[in-house]
C-alpha cells in the first residue's frame, strides 16, 4: 500500500471513530435487541420436551432440530458478514428479526416434524442475519471505545439467553400454539431495528461528509495539518448529534 493511501486510511478512520462521542442511546437500543433476539434463540432449547410429546420425537430428532439451529445460526454468520463488510446493508437488522418472526410464526402451527426443522432453520437464519450488522452498529456507536461497547452489546444478548428459558416456563405448558406468543418479542425487535437502521444510514452517510481527502501531490501530508479542520466539523456535527439517533 503506498503512503498517500496508508494516510488516507488513518484520517477517515479517525473522522468515523476517535472524534466522535459515544452514543449510549444507540448501544442500548441494539443491546436491548440482542436480548430480544437471543431471548428467541434459547426458547428453542427449552420447549424440546413440549416438542418430543407432541410429535414423539426421539433424542436423534431433537439433536437434529439443535444442529439445525446452530447450523443457521452460527455457521452461516461469517457469509453474512463477508457480504455486509462489502455491501453495507443497514436493513439487515430488521430483516433478520423479521426471518425470526417467521420461523416462531411456523413453530407455533407446525403440524409434522418437517416444519418444526424448517422453523427452527428459519429462526436460526435470523439470527445469523442480525448479528454482524448489529455488531458494526455497536462499534459505529461506541465513540471509538470499542471495549466497553462491545460488551455492553454482549451484555444484552447474555440477558437473552438466561431469559428465553425463564419465559417459557411461564407460557409453554399451554401447548404448541402458546409458541406464538413470543412473536411479539421479534415484532418489537423490528420495530426498533427498523428505527436504529435508518439511524445507521444517516450517521454513515454524515460521516462521510466529514472525511477529509488529504491532497496527492507525490507526498505524504501530516496528519497534523488535517485534524483542526476535522475536529471544527466533528464539534459541529455531533454537538447537534451526540445524543439524539433520531
Amino acid at each position: 500500500m503506498s503512503s498517500e493511501s496508508k494516510v488516507s486510511a488513518l484520517v477517515a478512520d479517525g473522522a468515523g471513530d476517535s472524534g466522535s462521542k459515544t452514543v449510549f442511546k444507540v448501544l442500548l437500543a441494539i443491546s436491548f435487541c440482542h436480548l430480544l433476539n437471543d431471548t428467541v434463540q434459547s426458547l428453542l432449547p427449552a420447549i424440546y420436551p413440549l416438542l418430543r410429546d407432541t410429535f414423539r420425537l426421539d433424542f436423534g430428532q431433537i439433536g437434529l432440530i439443535s444442529f439445525t439451529t446452530t447450523f443457521t445460526a452460527s455457521l452461516l454468520q461469517p457469509l453474512v458478514g463477508l457480504y455486509s463488510d462489502r455491501h453495507h446493508r443497514p436493513n439487515f437488522l430488521a430483516i433478520g428479526m423479521g426471518i425470526t418472526l417467521i420461523g416462531l410464526v411456523t413453530l407455533s402451527l407446525a403440524p409434522s416434524y418437517g416444519t418444526i426443522l424448517v422453523a427452527a432453520g428459519l429462526v436460526g437464519i435470523g439470527s445469523s442475519v442480525f448479528h454482524p450488522e448489529s455488531s458494526r452498529v455497536a462499534r459505529m456507536a461506541s465513540g471509538g471505545q470499542h471495549g466497553m461497547a462491545q460488551s455492553l452489546f454482549q451484555v444484552g444478548g447474555n440477558a437473552g439467553s438466561a431469559l428465553g428459558p425463564l419465559l417459557a416456563t411461564f407460557i409453554l405448558p399451554r401447548g404448541q400454539r402458546s409458541i406464538a406468543w413470543f412473536s411479539f418479542v421479534a415484532l418489537l425487535g423490528i420495530i426498533l431495528l427498523a428505527d436504529i437502521g435508518a439511524w445507521t444510514k444517516r450517521r454513515r452517510a454524515a460521516l462521510a461528509e466529514l472525511q477529509v481527502a488529504p491532497p496527492l501531490a507525490g507526498h505524504v501530508v501530516a496528519a497534523a495539518s488535517v485534524e483542526p479542520h476535522l475536529q471544527l466539523k466533528r464539534k459541529r456535527f455531533f454537538g447537534r448529534w451526540q445524543f439524539w439517533w433520531r
